[in-house]
């Protein structure tokens, strides 16, 4: 692997270097998940604990007559049942009118009421003494159905006389478009398209097709809760964020978020698939009304059929340009699958996306939300920034072959700068697109050629926008000097902890083993958001960074009270205190951190905030592979991944995030796909049938690791862990082209779909 390409290394460092960012120290937590010490929610065991599991619906669409759980109440050893009515107070049943929408979308989401409105929607959730005799009880849950026909594809969705999956969904003044399956509208305008378009001299229009996937974490979702009084609620839970969990719960059930205690466990993955509640509340439900704690875990079946996959969706793309290869104008229409339920809005996230990497004077991004009889569509690394990138990085490459053009050529003729516009309105502070495209073009693997029959090589370039949000952070010295540092930011397995505890030391001048970070709980940190959308090195590191200016800024304080000065004149630097009016007076930070009881009592101290200053991450893919004519099996021979980093915290879990990225993108553009009959019902839901891509379908994943600062962190870090995500399914499709002559608009391109393109099936 190879160093950082610092852009501008002495300008942008002021001839600083550091001592901790930029090295390579073992993970903090390596040692308890390799020797399997880590605890993960499967393995809380507490007095008297019971297992709870959830009935779910058969059907993709069905009216609920009537659910009667009587048989599975009177079954010995069954110690609660609940169903929807346990979410619904007496008081909102009476005056139902006044409950707000989303509120009661919520609780039917939950809990299906009048409809279940996809395959795995619960029903009903039993806790046993055992988990063998819970799934009996189950079984004699008695839900009469009126069974419906299903909505499954999007477009079929916008149709007239599609069935209605929502009927309260009506169009509303002021929400142009919206009604009937269309859950949200989104138009982004700049320029004249139509324009831009009677300038151009090619135009290339293309409509894609991308399916469903999941996150493929290998730890099924699990929850433990103990409703230990009205005023307790414990719950340990695997997930991103524990807050977002407490929200969840309390808006569900409704109670205090005060009242809640949600403690998180070491998540066995989760790529944005863990952001939300799914057992907790039914587990809380089970342990208040049994009156003992209930652990509930998913089955590998119940984890496709029932959480929260990514979304499908169909793009058209149109994009137009003169000959000299400047871009005059794109349009792009995009339609999402939101699912049973509308949760973020797809459409807003596609046109924030759409082309990103480039400058285009003119253009018209539209998009919508649209409901289907499947499970509530949810976050996977980058949402949708792949689906967006494989339509225009698509339409891209044509359009460069069409002009006769070098397609990397054509890319720097119209990349976006600082200072550019994007058609949602937003203008590029410092980005890397340049830099990143012109380090591709220097790898070894760019300038290799590559032979053979059948092989093909393909380059794509893909944005994420990064997000901030809110983080909190603690630090509290002992008086040995090291230093506790906690946070509510999750490890998903992404090292955070380890980089924000770089950061922190960096800033304290402390070496890094004098810090032990922590995960707190709800009730034990300040709200932080969930790690997500390549936030946490960003913004809880600021956080670590403010909270570790202020302890130095009270350690300074303390080192005055001992040399009796005024702390104004107290400097610190290299882990040392010094002073201007007495050179020969030193304090290392263990040695005021020895006194600090005796000078004033213990320093905690803490930063909560919402930092402004996210920096937005580029990525650029390079795939070599060769194509089985007979079988139309693909085989990635060789991939490079050089992406705009802003700061490498630590190189070496950089990397890893980046191999790790491109593998999942590998897999989307080859295999991975939700598979459903005509009913609705998902088909491929285990790993046995679920193609995930393993170490024999992907090579080593060679990083270029390009430094581009970020001005708004104080390191200059820019997320890194979903940009290498977004173009791999691009790149193999341009790769596939070149190897064949072919061009594919769907993902993922089995060896089905190639031989189809092919023309060797019907």
């Amino acid at each position: 692997m190879s160093e950082p390409i610092n852009q501008k290394d002495d300008e942008e460092k002021g001839g600083v270097h550091y001592k901790v960012i930029g090295s390579r120290p073992l993970a903090q937590d390596a040692v308890d998940k390799s020797t399997g010490r880590a605890a993960y929610t499967g393995d809380i065991k507490l007095p008297r604990m019971i297992q709870g599991k959830i009935l779910r619906s058969p059907h993709a669409h069905a009216r609920i007559r009537s659910i009667d759980t009587s048989r599975a109440e009177a079954l010995t050893g069954v110690l609660a049942v609940v169903t929807w009515r346990d979410l619904w107070p007496a008081k909102d049943l009476a005056n139902q009118e006044r409950v707000k929408p989303r509120y009661s979308h919520f609780r039917d989401s939950y809990f299906a009421r009048h409809k279940a409105l996809y395959c795995g929607h619960p029903i009903a959730a039993v806790a046993a003494a055992e988990p063998w005799l819970a799934e009996e009880a189950l079984k004699l849950i008695d839900v009469d159905y009126e069974v419906l026909p299903p909505v499954l594809d999007p477009l079929r969705a916008l149709e007239k006389d599609s069935p209605i999956l929502h009927e309260d969904n009506i169009p509303k003044e002021g929400r142009p478009g919206v009604g009937g399956n269309v859950a949200f509208r989104v138009e982004n305008l700049k320029g004249d398209p139509e324009t831009g378009f009677a300038q151009a001299e090619v135009i290339v229009e293309r409509e894609f097709r991308i399916g469903t996937i999941h996150q493929g974490y290998i730890e099924p979702t699990a929850a433990v809760a103990d409703w230990t009084s009205e005023r307790q609620l414990k719950l340990w839970s695997s997930t991103q964020s524990v807050f977002f969990v407490r929200r969840d719960v309390a808006e569900l059930l409704p109670i205090p978020m005060a009242h809640i205690q949600v403690i998180p466990t070491e998540p066995g993955g989760s790529f944005g698939g863990k952001s939300a509640a799914f057992l907790e509340p039914a587990a809380a439900l089970l342990s208040r009304k049994s009156g003992r704690p209930v652990r509930m875990v998913m089955s590998r079946e119940e984890v496709f059929t029932a959480t929260v996959p990514s979304t499908g969706c169909f793009i058209r793309v149109k994009m137009g340009a003169t000959r000299l290869g400047r871009i005059t104008a794109a349009t792009a229409t995009m339609i999402f699958e939101t699912g049973a339920y509308r949760g973020l809005s797809w459409a807003a996230g596609g046109a924030r996306l759409m082309f990103a990497p480039y400058d285009i004077p003119n253009g018209r991004i539209e998009g919508y939300d649209v409901f289907v009889n499947k499970p509530k569509s949810g976050s996977f690394r980058a949402p949708n920034a792949p689906q967006v990138t494989f339509a225009y990085e698509n339409v891209i490459d044509e359009l460069s072959e069409k002009l006769g053009l070098d397609p990397m050529e054509f890319r720097l003729r119209n990349v976006a700068r600082q200072g550019t516009r994007k058609i949602d309105g937003l203008v590029y502070p410092r980005i890397g697109f340049m830099e990143t495209l012109q380090a591709a073009m220097k790898t070894d693997h760019y300038q290799t050629p590559l032979q053979g029959p059948c092989r093909g090589r393909g380059i794509a370039c893909g944005w994420w926008p990064n997000n901030a949000l809110q983080s909190t952070c603690s630090l509290g010295v002992n008086d040995d000097g090291s230093v506790n540092l906690i946070t509510g930011s999750i490890d998903v397995g992404s090292n955070a902890r380890t980089a924000i505890a770089m950061q922190a030391a960096e800033r304290l001048s402390i070496p890094l083993a004098e810090i032990h970070p922590l995960t707190g709980d709800t009730s034990s940190i300040g709200y932080t958001a969930t790690t997500g959308g390549s936030r946490t090195t960003f913004a809880t590191g600021i956080a670590a960074i403010t909270a570790a200016d202020e302890l130095i800024r009270r350690m300074r304080e303390r080192a005055a009270l001992l040399w009796n000065i005024d702390s104004s004149t107290v400097a610190y630097g290299e882990g040392t205190f010094t002073t201007d009016s007495d050179p020969a007076k030193r304090l290392t930070f263990k040695e005021v951190a020895a006194q600090v009881l005796s000078t004033g009592g213990p320093i905690f101290v803490t930063a909560s905030l919402e930092p402004k200053g996210v920096g937005s991450a580029v990525s650029v893919c390079l795939v070599d592979l060769e194509v089985d004519p007979e079988t139309g099996k693909v085989a990635i021979l060789r991939c490079t991944s050089i992406q705009d980093v802003g700061r490498a915290i630590h190189p070496g879990h950089v990397e890893g995030q980046i191999q790790g990225a491109v593998a999942q993108g590998i897999g989307r553009a080859l295999s991975e796909e939700y598979q459903f009959d005509d009913q609705g019902r998902l088909l491929n839901r285990s790993f046995l049938d679920y193609r995930m891509p393993t170490a024999t379908d992907v090579p080593l994943i060679e990083t270029v690791l390009v430094e581009v600062p970020n001005p708004g962190h104080p390191y200059g870090v820019r997320g890194v862990a979903e940009p290498p995500v977004v173009p791999p399914p691009a790149a193999v499709a341009i790769a596939i082209n070149r190897a064949l002559g072919i061009r594919l608009f769907e993902l993922p391109m089995t060896p089905e779909r190639v031989l189809r393109a092919m023309g060797k099936l019907g």
